[in-house]
């Protein structure tokens, strides 16, 4: 069974930075996609930033230019840097290994607990 641990939230003042980390368990982590998600209060799951087994990357507008996923397949974890936090940053982040279908991204079906990000003044 996959296991997932995400790690590195908190409280942080506008303008600041994280880093997250998640390291996954009981899965072949180097050949696999993984990504972000992130859910605020009262809103959907979306996915943030996705990082291919190559090592390509890609964003989603609400957040290019400020955060930087990046994986270690030594440690069998992924991170993602977030600079320059907003406000409307906040919500709990989750990883998830991901499979490419039809143009789109699927989770997979374990979710570790998340972390909180609450970016506040």
């Amino acid at each position: 069974q996959v296991q997932l641990v995400e790690s590195g939230g908190g409280l942080v003042q506008p303008g600041g930075s994280l880093r997250l980390s998640c390291a996954a368990s009981g899965t072949i982590f180097s050949i696999y996609t993984m990504g972000w998600y992130r859910q605020a209060p009262g809103k959907q799951r979306e996915l943030v930033a996705t990082i291919r087994s190559g090592g390509s990357t890609n964003y989603a507008d609400s957040v290019k230019g400020r955060f930087t996923i990046s994986r270690d397949n030594a440690k069998n974890t992924v991170y993602l840097q977030m600079n320059s936090l907003k406000p409307e940053d906040t919500a709990v982040y989750y990883c998830n290994e991901l499979t490419f279908y039809s143009g789109t991204y699927y989770p997979g079906d374990y979710w570790g607990q998340g972390t909180q990000v609450t970016v506040s003044s």
